[in-house]
């Protein structure tokens, strides 16, 4: 995505990239060491996102939104805003209510994490993007101080009966990204 985005021209087609990570902490730009309290066995990434540190594993959606925010008339904030509301109206469709905190991007329900954003803006241009956990193991967040806050719970589409396989999950995500950018 770094590649796609140095080499990418005005005319070069925004895209959407859905995947699964294997069992990876990530450290943001931001990101600060004394926030892995014991990371074990599992690798840690240093990334250009920004953000403190998070979990992706198997289970949880990750879409990277590969955008040229100038050509869409979007600010950062604007884009962030953008990339909660997907997970928000995703969540709805579930009957599952999920608020934004203006203060800690990213996606809540009942105060628990169930969606991250983690973006990068260079040449007027986004790439890496959101995580939604759905089905997974969410142990391996205990021993970070998730997006570096201390005692932050998270939490899954899976906690609340609803059982989807991410590629199912990322249907209506892409859906509300794509109504969103391009309606």
């Amino acid at each position: 995505m770094q590649r796609f985005t140095q080499e990418r021209t005005d005319e070069t087609p925004d895209e959407i990239w859905i995947l699964e990570h294997l069992p990876v902490y990530t450290l943001g730009l931001n990101g600060k060491a004394e926030h892995l309290l014991n990371p074990g066995d599992i690798p840690v990434i240093h990334c250009d996102r920004g953000g403190q540190v998070t979990y992706h594993g198997p289970g949880q959606l990750v879409i990277y939104t590969l955008l040229d925010i100038k050509r869409l008339k979007l600010g950062i904030r604007q884009l962030v805003t953008l990339l909660e509301q997907a997970m928000i109206t995703t969540l709805a469709q579930f009957d599952i209510t999920a608020v934004a905190k203006p203060e800690a991007p990213g996606v809540y329900v009942n105060d628990k994490k169930i969606g991250s954003i983690g973006i990068r803006i260079k040449k007027n241009c986004s790439y890496h993007g959101i995580s939604l956990n759905n089905n997974m193991d969410l142990t391996p967040f205990d021993p970070i101080n998730t997006c570096g806050f201390r005692d932050l719970q998270v939490t899954q589409l899976a906690d609340f009966g609803i059982s989807v396989s991410t590629t199912e999950l990322a249907i209506p995500v892409v859906q509300a990204l794509n109504s969103a950018l391009y309606s």
